[in-house]
């Protein structure tokens, strides 16, 4: 597979090489008139999907180089005219005259983006255009399927994404410069409901995979920073699909003094678990509102109000199971099957409310400052209580046979409970206060916060297993529990945090630039000041004739403990952990240049993360359990390449590939291995053997949960050579293997390997109503609309059965085998978007 990976990225840039170099050429020439047939001078005539053109002469003729043998299409625009398109299949050498009649038009210019050097000059910093959310083919959608294909994925039933060998809750999330949460306690990706950010709403999107500035936060993996619109007209949207549905409008008043956004959405995920393994009746809904309004109140001062309500609601009466899996070794070889019979159901809720008003003014035109207060509330419960009584072993797969798809062989059965009664409520109140100045060279910025965390919680959770009539683990005399977890804690946090930075530029031409800053932290559970000094820099060689811009950064990233990383696995609260602390380095290149008529733009990053105190932790499905003691060290290391591009004009595509290891030691992690009388090694002490000897094994280095060697992603987009309303994109991820942890067991410490995750999603758009709204009759219900896209979207194109965890069973000897928990197989979905 990871031949198809490099051969894949070569044939992706050989096609940008080669997209446009056209060995077979053919002529179209002629003249451009309006309606009174004068002619019309400096009229754009451009390939259909190519960035570059011709413009038409004084007396409004043009000749062009074409591509011949091939269909395409020929655009002719002008200021104040409507678009005119031709479509061609021409032979070689062959030429083509014509005449162009352009009709006055309400066609409008587009407006001309200036990127600003930014997103080249910082360190780990990746600008997602939030437009490509709604079209990006993935079954959870939004801004974090953007961010999937940059850093990659496991698991397509969650918003969560792992950065650089780190884990989900090492992420910050920011809107509007207040910090968001997720809901703690799920388990799965079937639980999860709609992300917090809504694409429709957001107008930046910032997202730094590592090397972030001091003005961030105190996580040790990325930085997300959305910035919500602020509006200047009436506009809206309204969506409709099988998984999703969404409504925005936005709009200000004739003064612009007061805006408003508010964005509805409702979610359900039914159809999509429906074809699960685990068979039943799944009731999962989601569904939230947000808006934010912002009022000037004087000419340099104005006032924003952010809120945010959000339900998700998951019920799950189970019914039955088949699971497979096949068998390969120089002693046993089988097809095996786990067939499941389920009793009881599982109903979980999760409640996210989120206010915050914020006062920017401007004193003077070089500074700026901004007082924050916001209040979170995350209220969580789940009830679950669910009996399942299996039968395992070798299942025919002959279809000739009366006994196909049945268990023939059974090498066990047993019967498992598993109860939880679980409550958390979060509740954190801000109160922060950022500015900044501006003198020339420099640009100072600063930052302080005070935060109060109030946690209650209570845990009830516990787990029966039977295997052939034996509770386990065995006791003849008294019933034993597999697992038991019961907890009740309140926690109370008060954090100070606050930074100081300054953003230096050296030279008139900005070729050399320096951020530094300082960021201080403090939280009464463990009394713990953290200091966590921070700097990066850009340099752009004077005198090449390449357009290649070198940066670094280096700096302390600490990540205080929060709710997950307090709880140690039997429950009980470490009030003395301490954060976890990292050093990490940066560095890399960003080249744009030019291919065929494509400009093109190659990013590269090499990085390194040496991280102590470490809490080392177990993932299953997307529940983080952590050991809840700082006994570990760690290290990840890394490069990463991405080009980013347009192979048609107006369509952004882009790949990434990236190379990471990541490894842990834990303190006193070791085991024994046993020698009996006859100098036999054995694993384990029995009864009926004789230990004469013993040996010590540490175990050292190990992989840790997110190590992943190679992660690729693509996200392309595309339209029909002639007819740009027709168009296709493509969303291709590829993930190496991961390990996976055998609870309990030191020896085997993730030891088993969860297979490649290889997904392909695709998506077809048609326009079915333009922008063009002067040929609308004034009685047209559509006469306001700006568009109006229909889609079809594929998930899982190949059908992949791609593994999230596993499933342990134990046959009638007391072996242990792995039975694999599939994700979603091919799915269509249906979506109508229209914009007003």
């Amino acid at each position: 597979m990871r031949f198809v990976i490099v051969f894949l990225l070569l044939s992706f840039v050989a096609t940008v090489q080669t997209a446009f170099s056209q060995k077979k050429t053919a002529y179209v020439s002629g003249k451009v008139v309006d309606e009174n047939e004068n002619t019309l001078s400096k009229v754009s005539v451009y390939i259909l999907g190519r960035q570059t053109g011709i413009i038409t002469s004084d007396s409004g003729s043009f000749r062009i180089k074409v591509p011949a043998e091939k269909a395409f299409a020929l655009q002719f625009s002008f200021t104040g005219y409507k678009i005119e398109q031709r479509n061609f299949l021409l032979n070689e050498n062959e030429q083509e005259y014509l005449v162009i009649r352009m009709e006055r038009g309400s066609q409008e210019l587009k407006t001309v983006v200036v990127t600003d050097q930014r997103q080249r000059r910082e360190t780990g910093l990746v600008v997602i255009n939030p437009k490509n959310a709604i079209n990006i083919p993935s079954p959870t959608g939004g801004i974090e399927s953007l961010i999937k294909v940059f850093v990659g994925s496991n698991n397509e039933l969650t918003s969560q994404y792992s950065v650089r060998g780190g884990n989900y809750d090492e992420n910050l999330i920011y809107v509007n410069d207040f910090e968001v949460f997720r809901p703690y306690l799920v388990r799965s990706g079937q639980q999860e409901g709609l992300s917090f950010i809504n694409p429709e709403l957001a107008r930046n999107v910032n997202f730094y995979n590592g090397g972030f500035q001091a003005r961030y936060g105190d996580k040790m993996s990325s930085v997300l920073d959305i910035q919500y619109k602020r509006p200047r007209q009436f506009g809206g949207s309204a969506y409709i699909g099988v998984l999703e549905q969404g409504f925005h409008i936005e709009g200000a008043t004739k003064d612009n003094k007061f805006s408003y956004l508010i964005g509805v959405r409702n979610r359900s995920n039914r159809n999509l678990l429906s074809s699960q393994e685990t068979q039943g009746n799944y009731v999962p809904s989601s569904a939230d509102l947000q808006a934010l309004f912002t009022y000037q109140l004087t000419a340099r001062s104005s006032i924003e109000l952010l809120g945010n309500i959000s339900q998700t609601k998951f019920t799950l009466i189970p019914s039955f199971s088949q699971l497979t899996s096949s068998v390969f070794s120089p002693y046993f070889s089988a097809n095996l099957g786990l067939d499941i019979f389920f009793e009881g159901r599982e109903q979980d809720r999760y409640r996210t409310n989120m206010i915050g008003l914020s006062f920017l003014q401007n004193p003077r035109k070089n500074i700026r400052l901004k007082w924050m207060l916001s209040r979170f509330q995350n209220d969580e419960r789940e009830s679950i209580d669910i009996t399942g009584a299996y039968l395992f072993g070798a299942r025919e797969f002959d279809k000739s046979k009366p006994d196909f798809g049945l268990i023939n062989n059974p090498l066990g059965a047993g019967l498992y409970q598993t109860f939880a009664r679980n409550m958390l409520n979060i509740e954190v109140w801000n109160l922060s206060h950022k500015g900044s100045l501006d003198k020339g060279i420099h640009f100072f910025q600063w930052g302080q916060t005070a935060e109060r965390q109030l946690i209650d919680d209570k845990l009830n959770e516990w787990e029966y297993q039977d295997s052939a009539g034996y509770n386990l683990p065995y006791a003849p005399d008294m019933l034993q529990l597999n697992k038991v977890l019961k907890s009740k804690s309140e926690i109370e946090i008060t954090r100070l945090s606050g930074y100081i930075q300054d953003n230096i530029i050296f030279h008139d031409s900005s070729s050399f630039t320096l951020q530094a800053g300082l960021r201080y932290n403090y939280n009464t559970l463990n009394n713990q000041f953290l200091l966590s000094p921070r700097a990066g820099f850009s340099w752009k060689p004077r005198g090449w004739k390449q357009d290649i811009i070198f940066r670094g950064a280096v700096g302390a990233y600490h990540q205080p403990p929060f709710y997950r990383e307090l709880r140690r696995y039997d429950g009980t609260i470490n009030r003395d952990l301490k954060a976890q602390q990292s050093w990490q380095v940066a560095g890399g290149l960003d080249y744009n240049f030019q291919s065929g008529f494509r400009a093109f733009r190659l990013t590269t990053e090499a990085y390194y993360k040496k991280m102590t105190n470490v809490v080392p932790y177990d993932v299953d499905n997307v529940r983080l359990r952590y050991f809840g003691e700082n006994k570990a060290k760690a290290y990840a290391v890394g490069i990463e390449f991405r080009l980013f591009g347009d192979l048609v004009k107006d369509a952004e595509s882009w790949i990434s590939l990236g190379f990471m290891r990541t490894r842990e030691d834990i303190e006193n992690d070791f085991y024994f291995n046993y020698k009996n009388a006859a100098g036999e090694t054995i694993t384990a002490k029995t009864e009926d053997q004789v230990i004469m000897d013993s040996v010590r094994q540490d175990i050292g280095w190990l992989r840790r949960p997110t190590d992943r060697l190679i992660t690729f992603g693509m996200f392309l987009q595309d339209y029909l050579a002639t007819n740009k309303n027709f168009k296709v994109y493509l969303n291709f991820l590829y993930g190496s293997n991961l390990p996976y942890n055998i609870p309990n067991s030191v020896r085997y410490r993730n030891s088993l390997v969860i297979d490649p995750y290889i997904r392909i999603d695709i998506g077809f758009s048609a326009l079915l109503l333009d922008s063009e709204k002067s040929n609308r009759r004034s009685h047209n219900p559509f006469r306001n609309f700006e568009n109006i896209w229909a889609t079809l979207e594929v998930f899982n194109l190949i059908d992949r059965d791609n593994t999230i965890s596993y499933l342990l069973i134990k046959d009638f000897s007391n072996t242990t085998f792995a039975m694999p928990n599939r994700l979603t197989p091919r799915l269509l979905n249906l979506k109508l978007v229209a914009r007003f």
